[in-house]
């Protein structure tokens, strides 16, 4: 085999070890990130605690309720039980029984309209709890996936890397430090094929000579248009 078909032996190893540290690293960035979850999580929390505000309401308002039927009972019965006679003291009695009675009927239209809201955010609470809890559930699964994806890349890098060992010793070692420079400068590109008579890292249509050096040569090659080694097949 031609030193130049080692280098771009070489190169196909070293670019798929590039695209699988590169997904190995965006499967552990993702690795125990939640935040999608934990945002549901947060608004759900709030919304818990805004349906334990409205219960907290509904209390109150029933106690007030409460209060005022426990002021009206004693005064009906004294009103209408016979024992007041005077007609000033009938008169302030009655006017303060519709006073308390009209404020009992707000209280309970109030009550009414509370327990309405309470009824709608225990109703959205469930919804989101649930929502939340098919979250969880899909976020387990994707925690689980990417778990599974990071054991088979780091099983395929291994791989890659104990490949690359007899591809590397068959190369010298000043061919390896031009491969190695090349690397850096084009982008990882430091080995182009050549097909139909063009160089496949620049597009340029390369002279006879070009075309004839790397079938035979165990010298590397460069394009004299981009510098990269040109490997023909």
């Amino acid at each position: 085999m031609s030193a130049t078909r080692w280098l771009y032996e070489l190169q196909e190893i070293d670019l798929e070890l590039e695209r699988k540290r590169e997904a190995l690293k965006q499967v552990e960035e993702r690795l125990g990130k939640d935040e999608a979850l934990a945002q549901a999580r947060t608004a759900l929390a709030e919304d818990k605690e805004r349906v334990a505000e409205l219960e907290r309401t509904q209390r109150a308002a029933e106690w007030e309720v409460d209060d005022l039927g426990a002021k009206i009972s004693p005064l009906e019965e004294k009103l209408y039980g016979g024992s007041v006679r005077n007609p000033k003291e009938l008169l302030s009695m009655e006017q303060e029984l519709e006073s308390l009675k009209a404020q009992r009927r707000e209280r309970e239209d109030q009550l009414l309209d509370i327990m309405e809201d309470v009824e709608l955010a225990r109703k959205q609470f469930r919804a989101k709890s649930a929502e939340v809890g098919e979250l969880e559930q899909e976020w387990r699964r994707d925690q689980e996936r990417l778990m599974q994806e990071q054991e088979q890349l780091r099983s395929d890098l291994a791989a890659l890397e104990q490949g690359r060992e007899p591809v590397l010793a068959q190369i010298d070692s000043i061919s390896f430090e031009l491969y190695q420079a090349l690397r850096q400068e084009k982008q990882g590109l430091a080995v182009a094929k050549v097909k139909q008579g063009r160089c496949q890292g620049c597009r340029i249509i390369l002279p006879m000579s070009k075309l004839q050096r790397p079938k035979v040569g165990q010298e590397p090659v460069r394009c004299s248009n981009c510098g990269r080694i040109l490997y023909l097949e």
